[in-house]
């Protein structure tokens, strides 16, 4: 079963993506039908594990949510959440035919519609191009919000050499990247600990792994120096 809510639009001054069933064709398109092998490869960074609650921002039509349910299993839980209807509704199809039940909601990076340290895991994959530079850190801040002491967020977003920038899958987002200094500065003004970052060895994507350290209160959620 998997439960949605579409109705509520919430507003964002990010970029919303609508067409749901043609962003599936491009994503298959574009990874020459090998969407599960970049799929398996960001699951294998984020370290999920078994019985862990995960939340995925900007979870677009569920796949990797889907995938990352099956791999925390019947004792963990999955939340996705995404500012376009369309996305969820096609989500919630998505998870239905393959039998697995994840919790998608309407909502927006910037005010996540969960209590604090809820999760133990945020997984959040090229979406933060989408969103202007003031969202992004309201998003990055509300991530770390919703963490458990000890939980950890997987970030995901093109900002490889300005040559790789050129890519096929980059060609399609060409409207933005993240510089992955710029992620880690906002991850740690927010009180998160890098731990390891570096290339997803696909196009020229980036990722960040950070986590919130267990001994750290909501308190030091602001930016720190």
């Amino acid at each position: 079963m998997t439960t949605a809510e579409p109705n509520r639009k919430p507003a964002t001054t990010g970029l919303v993506l609508h067409w749901a069933a043609r962003y599936d064709l491009l994503v298959w398109l574009i990874t020459l039908g090998r969407e599960s092998v970049l799929r398996d490869r960001l699951l294998q960074l984020a370290l999920l594990k078994p019985g862990e609650c995960v939340l995925d921002v900007g979870c677009g039509t569920g796949t990797l949510a889907i995938a990352a349910k099956r791999q925390v299993g019947p004792a963990g839980a999955v939340y996705g959440i995404d500012a376009s209807p369309e996305m969820i509704a096609r989500a919630s199809k998505k998870a239905r035919k393959a039998n697995v039940e994840i919790a998608f909601k309407n909502g927006v990076g910037e005010a996540l519609p969960f209590p604090d340290a809820r999760f133990d895991v945020v997984l959040t994959t090229v979406m933060l191009h989408h969103l202007p530079a003031k969202a992004r850190q309201q998003c990055v801040h509300d991530i770390r919000r919703v963490l458990k002491p000890g939980g950890r967020v997987f970030a995901v977003d093109f900002g490889g050499p300005e040559r790789e920038k050129k890519s096929l899958l980059a060609h399609f987002h060409r409207h933005g990247h993240v510089d992955l200094r710029d992620l880690i500065v906002l991850f740690e003004e927010s009180g998160l600990s890098v731990v390891k970052r570096g290339a997803v060895g696909i196009s020229n994507l980036q990722f960040v792994l950070a986590t919130v350290p267990c001994c750290q209160g909501l308190q030091s959620a602001s930016p720190t120096k």
